[in-house]
């Protein structure tokens, strides 16, 4: 099991449409930029691993399915990705969506941490959200309304003890979700927020699945199947499409009954 469904959902009303993804060269990000594709939207992806995105890219051009748009890009650097948004926008139209996906939570203990490294723990995991979806914002504005699909975690809502940082940026993209939200609302512009529970990536399964994992997750969530990738990336089809039109302000959790 995979989390791949035999009949998934089609939206007419993202086909055409220019989509914006960060961080989409693996992961839930690769299933985003995936997902979106199958549906005919023009993709563009952000990613700081500049050959996995670019064998994405590939894989899906070779199955046949619209060919996504590949950027090398570090987050962290506000001004590459100011420009790489806007190279996107020059490639596929007026970004109508943008996925706020980038993140890292490679664990860590409050004793070892720096201000170093929590400065940088809030730029991969908070800072470039803020400022993707202020460049996208006078796109979305002009054609009169979008979508900006923000991704938090539920560890903030867990307080999971191995990464006080990454849980500090993560429970810090809600309250920017609500505060977006809000300002760019009468805009119709749409602003909610992702929350992924224990996610099976390649990452995850390799470096922390453990026996004591498996465990926990048997105890915690309510339904037994894993969750995986694309059960995240169709949550985001949904929040992009013209389906949720009126859903702003949220937080969407998709965790197999974890929280």
């Amino acid at each position: 099991m995979n989390g791949n469904i035999e009949k998934p959902a089609a939206y007419p009303s993202l086909a055409g449409r220019s989509i914006f993804i960060t961080g989409g060269a693996s992961g839930i990000g690769a299933s985003l930029v995936e997902h979106f594709s199958a549906q005919g939207c023009k993709v563009a992806f952000a990613d700081l691993a500049e050959e996995a995105g670019r064998t994405l890219a590939d894989q899906i051009r070779a199955r046949g399915g619209t060919a996504p748009h590949f950027i090398p890009c570090d987050l962290r650097d506000i001004d590459r990705l100011r420009d790489a948004i806007a190279e996107a926008a020059k490639v596929n139209g007026a970004i109508g969506v943008l996925c706020n996906n980038a993140g890292n939570d490679d664990r860590h203990r409050s004793e070892d941490v720096t201000a170093a490294y929590w400065d940088d723990r809030m730029a991969v995991n908070l800072r470039h959200q803020f400022f993707a979806a202020q460049a996208v914002r006078p796109q979305m504005r002009d054609a009169g309304g979008g979508s900006i699909i923000n991704f938090g975690s539920i560890t903030w809502m867990v307080g999971d003890p191995d990464c006080p940082a990454y849980v500090t940026a993560k429970a810090a993209v809600t309250g920017l979700t609500r505060a977006l939200a809000r300002e760019f609302g009468p805009e119709r512009i749409r602003v909610n927020c992702m929350i992924p529970g224990w996610v099976m990536t390649e990452r995850q399964m390799r470096l922390w699945l453990t026996p004591d994992g498996e465990r926990q997750i048997a105890e915690r969530q309510c339904l037994p199947d894993r969750v995986y990738p694309p059960d995240i990336a169709r949550m985001a089809l949904f929040l992009a499409a013209d389906d949720s039109r009126m859903c702003t302000s949220q937080h969407f959790i998709v965790d197999g009954g974890w929280v």
